[in-house]
This record gives C-alpha cells, sequence and structure tokens, in this order.
C-alpha cells in the first residue's frame, strides 16, 4: 500500500484565516501536537510576512525533530532569505516556493508576462536548493492554469532542482474530474523525472475541498496539504481529520496509508479551537459535537442493537470519548430505556410508556431532554400509582 504524506499547513494558511492569529507560544504548542498527530510535513509560517512570523517559523523549526519543517516564500530574493533564515534551526528543513502562474494573476497581480515568470521561478527554485536540501515549488491558482504553460511551469521548477511540486485549487474552483485530469497531465509531461512528488492543496469554495483533494490521490498524487479543522482562507483548506478517516474507512477504495494516530484527532482539534476560541459547527464530520450524536428514534435503535448500522467508524477511534445519543422529540422507547438504565433506573414497560410520554411532551417545547429532566420524570412517575404495577419495587438502583 502507498504512503500518503500529510503536509500539515494549520500554523500557515490556517492562521491566516481572519480570527486564528496564533502567537509563539500557542504555536510551539499546536506544532508539537500535531507531530504527534503523526503529519510528515508542517509549515511553520511565512517569515518575511512580520519579524513575529520569522521568530514563530524558528521556534518551531528548532523545537520539532521527527516531522519535516517548510516554510513559504514567494519566488523573491528577499522571501527566500527570510525563509531561510526561519529554518536555520530545523533538523529537517523545507524550502517552500510558490508563484502565481494562471493569466489572471499573471496579469492582473503580478503585472508580468509567462517567459519573465518562468525566468522568475526557475532562478527562485535555483537559489533556494543551493541552501536548502529539499525545495517545493507551488504554481498558484494551477486548477485556473493553461495546461501547456501549467506543464512549462512544472519541469522549469524541476529541472531547477525542485523535488516537490504542489499545484493548488487556491480559489476552490476545480472539480474532482478536472483537477483528476490536471495531475494525470502533469504527470506525463514530467517523463523521466519520475522521483518527483505530486502535491495538492484545496480550498472549500464550493464544498469540493475534500473530494478534490481524493480525486488527486486516485490520479497519483501522494501529498495533501490540509488543515486541523479544514481552517484557512475564505472558506477554508482540506479537512485534515476528514481526509484521514475517509482513507482509514475506505481503504478498500484509495489504497494508501498515512502516518496519523486517528486516535489523536479530537484532542488536535479540541486544543486548537481553546487556542482560537473558535469552535467548530456542530455538523462538522469527524470532530463536530454531533459527528457521533444520534436523536432519530430509528437510528438510536440501531445503534444499540449494533453500532455499525449508522457510525462508519467507533467514535473511540478517532479520539472522541464517547458517542451520544440525544433525548429529543425524535427519540424512541429504547434510547429512553437504555439512558435511565445507565443512570441506575430499570424500568417496566408501563413505567418506560408514561415516562416517553410525559419526556416528549416536554421535548416539543424545550428540544432536548438532559438527564436531569430524565430524572425528575423517572420519579415523578414512580409517584404516579398507575405507572407502576401493584407490589412492584422501586426499581432505582
Amino acid at each position: 500500500m502507498d504512503r500518503l504524506l500529510i503536509f500539515d499547513t494549520t500554523l500557515r494558511d490556517g492562521e491566516q484565516s481572519p480570527g486564528f492569529s496564533m502567537n509563539r507560544e500557542e504555536k510551539l504548542q499546536l506544532a508539537r501536537q500535531i507531530e504527534d498527530l503523526g503529519a510528515d510535513i508542517i509549515e511553520a509560517g511565512f517569515p518575511i510576512a512580520s519579524p513575529g512570523d520569522l521568530e514563530a517559523t524558528r521556534a518551531v523549526a528548532a523545537a520539532l525533530k521527527r516531522a519535516r519543517v517548510a516554510a513559504l516564500a514567494r519566488a523573491r530574493q528577499e522571501d527566500v532569505e527570510a525563509a531561510l533564515r526561519g529554518l536555520e534551526p530545523a533538523a529537517k528543513p523545507r524550502l517552500h516556493l510558490f508563484l502565481a502562474t494562471s493569466d489572471l494573476h499573471l496579469k492582473y497581480k503580478l503585472r508580468t508576462t509567462r517567459e519573465q515568470a518562468l525566468d522568475q521561478i526557475a532562478k527562485m527554485v535555483r537559489f533556494g536548493k543551493q541552501n536548502c536540501d529539499e525545495v517545493e515549488f507551488s504554481a498558484e491558482d494551477a486548477s485556473r492554469t493553461d495546461i501547456d504553460y501549467l506543464c512549462q511551469v512544472v519541469l522549469a521548477a524541476v529541472e531547477s532542482g525542485a523535488s516537490i511540486i504542489n499545484l493548488p485549487d487556491t480559489v476552490g474552483y476545480s472539480t474532482p474530474d478536472d483537477y483528476g485530469e490536471m495531475f494525470r497531465n502533469v504527470r506525463a509531461r514530467l517523463g523521466s523525472h519520475r522521483h518527483v512528488i505530486l502535491s495538492a492543496h484545496c480550498h472549500d469554495d464550493l464544498g469540493l475541498a475534500l473530494a478534490n483533494s481524493l480525486a488527486a490521490i486516485d490520479a497519483g498524487v501522494r501529498q495533501i496539504e490540509c488543515t486541523i479543522n479544514g481552517i484557512g482562507e475564505r472558506a477554508g483548506n482540506a479537512s485534515l481529520e476528514e481526509l484521514v478517516v475517509a482513507l482509514h474507512v475506505r481503504k478498500d477504495r484509495f489504497k494508501v496509508e498515512t502516518n496519523i494516530k486517528l486516535e489523536l484527532l479530537y484532542p488536535t482539534s479540541r486544543m486548537l479551537t481553546k487556542i482560537t476560541n473558535i469552535s467548530v459547527p456542530p455538523n462538522k464530520a469527524v470532530v463536530g459535537a454531533n459527528a457521533f450524536a444520534h436523536e432519530a428514534g430509528i437510528h438510536q435503535d440501531g445503534i444499540l442493537k449494533n453500532p455499525l448500522t449508522y457510525e462508519i467508524i467507533d467514535p473511540g477511534k478517532v479520539g472522541v470519548p464517547a458517542r451520544k445519543l440525544v433525548l429529543g422529540k425524535h427519540s424512541g422507547r429504547n434510547a429512553y430505556r437504555a439512558r435511565l438504565a445507565d443512570l441506575g433506573f430499570e424500568t417496566t414497560d408501563a413505567e418506560l410508556a408514561e415516562c416517553y410520554r410525559l419526556a416528549t411532551a416536554q421535548a416539543d417545547a424545550e428540544k432536548e431532554i438532559t438527564d436531569r429532566d430524565l430524572i425528575g420524570i423517572i420519579h415523578k412517575v414512580r409517584r404516579t400509582p398507575s405507572a407502576s404495577p401493584a407490589g412492584s419495587p422501586a426499581n432505582a438502583r
């Protein structure tokens, strides 16, 4: 089974999103956690952005020993020099260079020509390779770049010393079929450069970041750039936890494996939300509050009989403490019986029927029945003679 490299850019692309800025100590704390999680490459920052980002990049580079540390730089001399200063303490450094390649960006943002951009890429990759053993080049807005020109860019970067080529869907524009085909075309044009690792970096503007990342894997990509909780510019990046769980659950389909320790996914997600004070939506896959919560009676009944009926992975496998059966108006009798038993109350059929009637009536107004509510309901039922057959014991353990 092929190995897929996980390139985590939570500290760089993720931190660029509004509200997610982190100081040096917060970056260090999270970087160590992501290294423990098993990420192969951790992008520590964009050193030219500020003195603080340079300092934080150096701190992360000095602290991490197993994971490779990357620093981002535009294909400009001063950027590359700043990134190299940030990487000086790293045991395993990677210089990550980028330049936009779509005609839209070349004309309106960079105000340069295709030929000038090619020269700039080759020059900066050569300079970077002279000072860092491992260089990655990213063609910003690759998914909107003319494919023939994109192949010229990739060959120029590879022939100048880049061993990893990242082709981002920078604005979340691509569809899975288009994105996969782009990588197949580029791989075919690389010819004898079989050693080059192709990488994908997807944004979620159309909600396709994960689908596009999986399509890239199908097309032979063996590095995926992603973030914890899917944070990042605008709608965010491909979510690391969604990606690796999809690959685990459907390993029969994708046939790749990662170094990620699944049981650390939820704790890592929680650490990020604590640092940034921004929670994930409750319906967020894998780490959301409702990812392993069940309210519908049919679902609860299935879960109680066999969790595989409605859960494709055990919550403990990804570090979630326990699944949750939410009691509300959609819940069935079996869920109420199970929760009462967990609370220490074995019920008769008559008691359960009355508890169910009272609880669902209350749930219409209050949406969710808490443990405290349920205990109050069972005590109320047992104080009503009609709820228990004559002579039956109280049954509270």
